[in-house]
């Protein structure tokens, strides 16, 4: 089976950038299933149903979040009509789901959402702890999972790595997102788990993370906060990974990272 997990959307030009590279990709790749953290997708913060129709349209078949999924009041709705999930360890009574189980070619496929809490600005669950609930819970009442993917969407690498080896062996892939830089420690662990600290971004390419970097400078200069826009036009990126699993043993054979350029005009 082949998974394409692809980073952060951001924006407009992000969803363009889906729209024009992932059809051709799933065909070049023979890919399975695409899954894309979509918290930035609508104008670069949060998610509404308009947006995520048109990133299913553009062949992106599942949606993880993270901090920002919830700024865009009209995207609530989205968790009861759409296959998205937001960060398991939310507290509890929060909108949406934290894991997901769905079923790809006859195959149960678990998906898990985790947030981080190192230099983050909310006071979020622990998400080591809240995996152990989840695993437990799902070895407790489901069975034959025939792959388990998580989203870590952290700031700090350190907490990303050290959620990697605590998982090590229990997952298929450890994937980490919200820095929107694709980082050069992708791998395949000694128990066959997939880990990549951060997976990027998908978005303007001369760009700060996405966003129009001349008012990100202004910001750095003058220590006043200028509004973040985010380009409609010019060169993008998408960055992804694609996940290999063995479709008779369950067991990760290959990440791959994926970097494709296009031009949106």
């Amino acid at each position: 089976m082949n998974i394409l997990f692809i980073g952060d959307i951001v924006g407009k030009i992000g969803r363009q950038t889906v729209k024009k590279i992932v059809p051709k990709l799933r065909k070049e790749l023979k890919i399975d299933l695409v899954i894309a953290n979509a918290e930035n997708s609508a104008h670069g913060s949060g998610v509404t149903e308009n947006v995520l129709d048109e990133l299913m349209k553009a062949k992106v078949d599942f949606f993880t979040s993270g901090d920002h999924v919830f700024k865009n009041k009209k995207g609530l709705s989205a968790f009861k009509k759409y296959p998205l999930i937001r960060p398991a360890n939310y507290p509890p009574g929060v909108p949406g789901d934290g894991y997901k189980i769905i079923k790809v070619n006859n195959k149960k496929i678990l998906i898990i959402n985790l947030i981080g809490r190192v230099f983050m600005h909310l006071d979020y669950d622990c998400p080591f702890r809240k995996l152990d609930e989840i695993l437990a819970n799902i070895n407790l009442h489901e069975k034959n999972i025939f792959a388990i993917i998580i989203d870590i969407h952290a700031e700090a690498t350190s907490e990303k790595v050290c959620l990697g080896h605590y998982a090590n062996g229990r997952v298929n892939a450890v994937l980490g997102t919200h820095t929107h830089v694709m980082t050069a420690d992708s791998k395949i662990t000694d128990k066959n788990t997939a880990y990549i600290s951060d997976v990027g971004m998908c978005g303007a390419y001369n760009s700060s993370l996405g966003i129009d970097h001349k008012n990100v400078i202004k910001t750095f200069l003058e220590q006043i906060k200028h509004h973040h826009e985010i380009p409609e036009t010019g060169k993008t990126i998408l960055n992804g990974v694609l996940i290999k699993i063995n479709d008779k043993t369950g067991k990760t054979q290959k990440i791959t990272p994926i970097i494709k350029f296009t031009e949106i005009k």
